[in-house]
């Protein structure tokens, strides 16, 4: 596990160009992805929430095959930077809204706006809040370093990069909140189910694009997203939001309405990189 109160020594003695860590996490819930942790902001009651110290194993062991496999994949991905995929990867690790909204538009095929789907927007606010806040436990309890904290090179998200280091990486929120999201419009549009998964795995495998995030950190998002949809089931108000999000869509279809973001680049974008994750 690559946490930052031991790795200087660690670092001597797995490899010269590793940068030793300059600062300790803070003992604080995420905060990068604009989500507050309050659970009016969610379906979810903070209690209701799945439990990722009980879900995840630890991160990947220093020296062990897995932090191996973590490492052979940062270093692939910094291939990346300068492409249209890192410029994609860019645009996923913003999570603010109305941006974020139109991550989804064209693997949905539509606009996800307040005009145009007014419930599934605030739909997919909702479910971030969730999937957010159920990454909170592990990332507190684990701190663990990021790999832009270690190989010293650039990342997505420059402005963010101090706020990233009091963050800990695993699990991958931005990966629990686009897998959430994408499991949940595959579930309101059944007939895009391919396009909308594959759109929600390249959204968490950005974060290892950016340079922010290991791919343990992406996969064991994804694990806490499944968690927090399988829970959100249980409550009538998420439920009675996916009905009425189902109508909504049905009526931009039937106006036609393209979706808001640019869907050529996103695709040229996306073939560069596939399967950066188990």
């Amino acid at each position: 596990m690559k946490t930052i109160s031991s790795r200087t020594a660690a670092l001597a003695a797995m490899a010269a160009s590793f940068m030793t860590l300059a600062a300790a996490l803070a003992d604080d819930a995420p905060r990068l992805t604009a989500v507050p942790v309050d659970e009016k902001a969610g379906y979810l009651k903070l209690g209701e929430l799945p439990n990722g110290l009980a879900l995840l194993p630890p991160p990947p062991a220093m020296t062990s095959p897995a932090e191996a496999f973590d490492q052979d994949v940062a270093r692939a991905a910094l291939a990346l930077q300068g492409t249209d995929r890192f410029k994609l990867a860019a645009l996923d690790a913003n999570l603010n809204f109305p941006e974020a909204a139109g991550a989804f538009s064209c693997a949905l095929g539509a606009p996800i706006t307040t005009i145009d789907t007014p419930t599934l927007y605030r739909l997919l606010q909702r479910v971030m809040s969730d999937a957010s806040n159920s990454t909170a436990a592990s990332k507190k309890k684990y701190r663990h370093a990021r790999p832009f904290m270690l190989d010293g090179e650039p990342t997505c998200q420059p402005s963010e990069e101090e706020e990233l280091r009091r963050n800990g990486s695993y699990p991958s929120g931005h990966s629990s909140i686009g897998w959430a999201w994408a499991e949940v419009l595959a579930e309101i549009a059944p007939d895009r189910l391919d396009k909308i998964l594959e759109r929600g795995r390249a959204f968490g495998e950005s974060r290892i694009v950016c340079n922010v995030h290991w791919a343990s950190d992406v996969v064991g998002g994804r694990t806490i997203a499944v968690a927090t949809v399988v829970r959100l089931h249980a409550e009538p108000e998420f439920l009675a939001d996916v009905q009425a999000a189902k109508k909504e869509l049905d009526a931009v279809r039937v106006k036609n309405l393209p979706p808001q973001r640019d869907c050529k680049f996103e695709d040229r974008a996306l073939k560069q990189t596939r399967w950066l994750t188990p």
